[in-house]
């Protein structure tokens, strides 16, 4: 009796192959950058042949752009939904929390790397990633301190400002936290202690200068 074929997964489930794709190209940005990255190599790490990457991406920038989408774009779609209907101090509770978990996952450092390294080799992806991430999340995250100054949550200030200082405070523990083996000083400290710490300091420094005057009081 003959032995049993069984047919390679991207075969089997075809809906998945542009997921598929993406993460094997995160993984290959990742390692070589995106100026030595080829689709050859993204080809072979998702088990596909290269030409059916092109059946879903141009080329290889437009399947970079697909990948902060899937990724980083994503990411802040889900924050606007969930933080929509609640309070300014709600939803920067909200936010700070999904944000630490983002920047705990292997896609931050690969992305902050490719980003940071690369950026001047590939202007329009930068200017891209510039409107679409940096200015999008600054965006949602001076709205949720806007409601809350406004609420008296916490005190009055440029929320330009104090959204530069957020992002500061958290993206700098996040390398940190990458770096655990050379970063001594954090190595030993649980990731929702951290978190803590983050979130007490920041709302310690937000806190209002007078007391939040409830409609009852």
């Amino acid at each position: 009796m003959s032995e049993a074929v069984t047919e390679p997964r991207w075969r089997r489930l075809p809906e998945e192959r542009p997921k598929q794709i993406l993460e094997a190209a995160l993984a290959v940005f990742a390692e070589r950058g995106l100026a030595a990255a080829r689709l050859d190599d993204i080809a072979k790490r998702a088990g596909l042949s290269k030409g059916t990457i092109y059946l879903y991406f141009p080329n290889k920038e437009e399947l970079f752009r697909e990948v902060i989408r899937h990724s980083v774009i994503a990411f802040i779609e889900r924050a606007e939904a969930r933080v929509e209907t609640l309070d300014g101090l709600q939803a920067l509770d909200v936010w700070m929390e999904g944000y630490w978990a983002y920047l705990r996952s292997p896609v931050f450092p690969a992305m902050h790397r490719l980003v940071s390294s690369e950026a001047h080799s590939f202007p329009d992806i930068a200017a891209f990633y510039a409107k679409e991430v940096i200015e999008r999340a600054h965006r949602l995250v001076c709205g949720m301190l806007e409601r809350a100054m406004d609420d008296g949550q916490i005190r009055r200030m440029d929320p330009l400002v104090a959204g530069r200082m957020l992002s500061a405070l958290f993206v700098s523990h996040a390398l940190w936290y990458h770096q655990r083996t050379s970063i001594k000083s954090i190595a030993h400290i649980p990731d929702d202690v951290i978190f803590g710490q983050l979130r007490d300091f920041f709302l310690h420094a937000m806190r209002p200068d007078t007391p939040a005057v409830g409609p009852d009081a």
